[in-house]
């Protein structure tokens, strides 16, 4: 493998109980095509990118039914309970069954963010793999509302200071062998994650934020899959 191959890992094994439907979220039903298969679309047409590791549930009734077409390697692995699990079965993927080099790049992205725009992917690519940044860094956008901290009864504690703050978006990129290790040891703690870059933060590590586009929503409720339609239609419109 060459330093600059580029892996894309989705963790699509979640069942979305926020969504109040009848199928996980990533098999929802958007533009004439599935969340998932935009998604996918986001990396599949991307011509650095070498290649994808889909984590599905074991027991997924809904992937088979997909029709795919890539000339890229789209590979499958068992999901775990955790999205944490399911990546790091994914990495492992990429280190032992397809022998990829430590050094090569891994874009963790989720299965329900299918508004990236090839921007933000070559902004990545630009921030990271082309100034030789030897760990990695995140898409995020800088918080504009204000934020309050509550106490369990949901009453406000006081004011967060907005200076600094940011949301976390995926993908999230960095080597492979060092993000392993980081999920890995997260694991071996019983420290829970909510992203990648979490993992590397227990490690002692600080990775880059890049600014991307707020456009780029997670869809989690039912009023985010007209959103994501608005957005997606206008990208259309503007190509």
């Amino acid at each position: 493998m060459q330093q600059t191959d580029i892996w894309v890992v989705i963790p699509a094994a979640g069942i979305g109980k926020r969504m109040q439907a009848d199928r996980p979220k990533q098999y929802l039903s958007l533009l004439g095509k599935t969340v998932l298969e935009h998604t996918l679309d986001c990396f599949l047409q991307h011509p650095k990118i070498t290649g994808i590791i889909l984590a599905l549930h074991p027991d997924d009734p809904y992937w088979k039914a997909l029709s795919i077409q890539t000339n890229k390697p789209l590979y499958q692995v068992a999901g775990g309970k955790e999205r944490s699990d399911s990546v790091l079965n994914a990495l492992d993927y990429l280190a032992t069954d397809l022998q990829c080099a430590d050094n090569s790049w891994v874009m963790v992205h989720d299965a329900a963010r299918p508004c990236l725009s090839r921007t933000d992917i070559d902004q990545l690519i630009t921030s990271l793999v082309n100034t030789n940044n030897s760990l990695g860094g995140i898409l995020a956008t800088p918080v504009k509302d204000t934020m309050k901290r509550a106490s369990t009864d949901k009453k406000i504690t006081h004011t967060e200071s907005r200076d600094n703050l940011y949301h976390a978006l995926t993908p999230q990129m960095f080597r492979l062998q060092a993000l392993r290790q980081a999920v890995q040891s997260a694991f071996e703690q019983h420290i829970a994650i909510t992203d990648d870059a979490s993992a590397m933060e227990q490690q002692g590590l600080a990775p880059q934020l890049i600014i991307g586009d707020a456009n780029n929503i997670k869809i989690t409720q039912p009023s985010d899959l007209a959103l994501a339609e608005f957005f997606l239609s206008q990208r259309g419109l503007v190509l």
